[in-house]
Parts: C-alpha cells; sequence; structure tokens
C-alpha cells in the first residue's frame, strides 16, 4: 500500500499536494487534497492476459456558465492507463515505456497544448 496521505512536492504551476485516503479496497484507492480540489484514483486489475494499472487525476473548481452565469462544479482529469502483458515485459521496461509518453507529450511536435487542441 502506498503510503498515506501522498505528499506531491510543488512544481509551477501545481502547488504542493497531500492526497489523503478517501476510500480503498484490495482493487484500488481513491485521495483527495482538500484544500486545492484535487483527486487522485489508483485501480488495478489482473488476467491471464496481464495486469492493468490506472491512474488519474482529477480538479474540480467552481466556476460561472458563461451563458447563464451561474455558477457550478467543474471537473477535469487527466488519466494513464498502464497494460503490462504476463510476459515480455519487466517493470523496467514499463517504467522506460512510460517515460516515452511523457517524453513525447512534452515534445514541440505533440504537446498537450496541440493535443487538446484536437490534433493527432
Amino acid at each position: 500500500m502506498l503510503t498515506d496521505p501522498i505528499e506531491v512536492a510543488a512544481n509551477a504551476p501545481s502547488p504542493a499536494l497531500s492526497f489523503a485516503m478517501i476510500r480503498t479496497d484490495g482493487y484500488g484507492s481513491e485521495r483527495r487534497d482538500g484544500a486545492e480540489g484535487y483527486a487522485l484514483v489508483i485501480n488495478h486489475s489482473t488476467s491471464k492476459q496481464g495486469d492493468r494499472h490506472y491512474v488519474k487525476v482529477t480538479k474540480t473548481v467552481d466556476a460561472a456558465n458563461p451563458y447563464n452565469d451561474l455558477t457550478s462544479p467543474q471537473s477535469a482529469s487527466v488519466s494513464v492507463s498502464f497494460a503490462k502483458p504476463a510476459f515480455g515485459f519487466t517493470d523496467t521496461d514499463m517504467v522506460a515505456l512510460y517515460n516515452v509518453l511523457l517524453d513525447s507529450i512534452a515534445s514541440a511536435d505533440a504537446g498537450v497544448d496541440r493535443i487538446i487542441g484536437f490534433e493527432s
């Protein structure tokens, strides 16, 4: 089990976060940072084909609707899913594959701004 809370150092523009346990079971957990409106969900599953691991970060803010000026909670999220086959890939291979994903998204050719701008 991961530590409770999970402490995340500030990395501008993101603040320092402290994800405290909200719920847990044999398949994952949900944690929240109450001060900043962030949630962290981690889930796991296993099958004959291999293991799957899912991580999602969500941020919720109160925002004014530009059409009617009513304020309501709005949530945005980013998630990563790891699918590790039963054989052929080590944990080190999976870390390297994750780093390729991060490097690809961070590259000038495929940045987050371009991806959320519907480029593919």
